[in-house]
């Protein structure tokens, strides 16, 4: 039946603009809809997986080529760069061609970085054309949800397991990237590529979604900012801009603090073990996530903020963590709060952005703001990792900002529960 169902969805190519909305709302009707959504699911696991595999990969390639450790958030910063260079344009090219599509050509320069990668190209450049495929992919990847669903709380439970199947593919890509660099370098990179292939070739079953043919480039990067300042004039959005531009900044910083916290803390030096361990806050944010619609109801997103205050207070342990254990159950309670946290401000985002200046340029808007502040946040710490600092205190620095950050939400949510 999906077979069937599939092939008249990608007949819509040459297909009237009536004839694609018929097509759309009969998707839309019963449970047919779960067949593409849950295509998108594993396309966006294939690719996220290999996503996280690229970064231990690197790191054995970084420790090969005796480069500075810090050399890993160099090459971090990078692939970030390129989503804040990329992000005025993609939501439109998004929104301007078939969402599927897009899945489809982000993945394919995904694969094209991970073969320069293979050739010897610096990993920091490479790792930059794997940002531009990221940067692609992402606004088609979120913009086509609210296509797939019926808005509200089904959209808050799509965004909720693409989540999960997102930090699902963190945790086993980050496992099986540690475990493969560890063993065969060359191995990492070509499953690397045959996953972004497959991935590939997953996306041409995900249907067509929506359009805007009369979007002009020229005109969209003016148009770009016009929205950025649209987004952040109503309270609901800049509230999701601010909360999830936070979650991912601290990520980002914390992912890296640790791979240099564990050895020190923990006694743990191979590639592996490390990966191991920085998967596990991989399971609490996936365990978060898909508890989201029970603890976080969609009308009341802006209670999420208090789950961001749970992930400073634990970070705020780990300068007095010397126990594997002990280090375990905490990364699990960071990343359970770091789910409950995110999804709930993430479906407002997408339900009152879609509604002002469209699905793709929404979400283009926040991958700028987020990849800005993760560089930011990475920037900093390579500064001072190269200064000396220790990721003790790498991990507070991060733990403050965050604090300050959730109490602006703090006093935005009291508003937003008035309103």
């Amino acid at each position: 039946m999906y077979a069937c169902e599939r092939g008249a969805l990608l007949t819509m190519e040459t297909n009237t603009p009536q004839k694609t909305a018929e097509r759309t709302t009969k998707l839309m009707a019963g449970g047919r809809r779960l067949a593409p959504l849950n295509i998108l699911y594993f396309s966006q696991f294939l690719s996220a997986f290999a996503d996280n595999m690229i970064l231990f990969v690197t790191l054995a390639i970084i420790k090969a080529n005796a480069l500075p450790e810090f050399y890993i958030g160099v090459v971090q910063a990078a692939f970030l760069l390129s989503f804040v260079i990329c992000a005025p344009f993609v939501g439109a090219f998004a929104d301007r061609n078939y969402k599927s599509r897009v899945l489809l050509i982000g993945n394919g320069v995904k694969a094209i970085g991970m073969v320069l990668l293979m050739l010897g190209v610096d990993p920091a450049l490479s790792y930059a054309v794997v940002g531009i495929g990221a940067a692609i992919y992402s606004p088609a990847k979120y913009g086509i949800l609210p296509e797939l669903t019926s808005g509200g709380q089904e959209l808050l439970r799509a965004n909720a397991r693409m989540e999960g199947f997102t930090i699902l593919a963190i945790l086993t890509g980050s496992l099986c990237g540690g475990i493969v660099a560890e063993s065969s370098l060359r191995l990492g990179m070509v499953l690397c590529v045959m996953l972004y292939v497959i991935a590939l070739v997953v996306s041409l079953k995900i249907p067509y979604g929506s359009r805007n043919p009369a979007i002009r480039y020229g005109r969209e990067l003016v148009i770009f900012f016009q929205d950025t300042t649209k987004l952040f004039r109503s309270r609901k959005t800049r509230f999701s801009l601010v909360g999830t531009g936070s979650f991912w900044m601290s990520s980002a910083v914390l992912r890296l603090a640790l791979i240099a916290w564990v050895p020190v803390h923990l006694g743990l030096q191979s590639l592996d073990s490390i990966s191991m361990l920085t998967a596990v806050t991989g399971i609490g944010i996936m365990a978060g996530s898909l508890a989201t619609p029970k603890l976080v109801p969609a009308a009341r997103y802006y209670n999420a903020w208090r789950f961001g205050g749970a992930m400073v207070v634990t970070m705020l342990l780990f300068p007095f963590l010397h126990l594997t254990a002990v280090t375990v159950g905490l990364l699990l309670v960071i990343g359970f709060a770091g789910g409950v946290f995110i999804v709930p401000m993430n479906t407002a985002l997408q339900e009152e952005g879609q509604l002002s200046v469209g699905a793709g340029k929404t979400i283009a808007v926040q991958n700028l703001i987020e990849n800005a502040l993760m560089l930011l946040g990475v920037g900093i710490y390579t500064k001072i990792t190269a200064w000396g600092a220790s990721a003790d205190a790498s991990i507070l620095g991060m733990a403050a900002v965050l604090a300050v950050m959730v109490l602006y939400l703090v006093m935005e949510a009291r508003k937003l529960a008035r309103a």
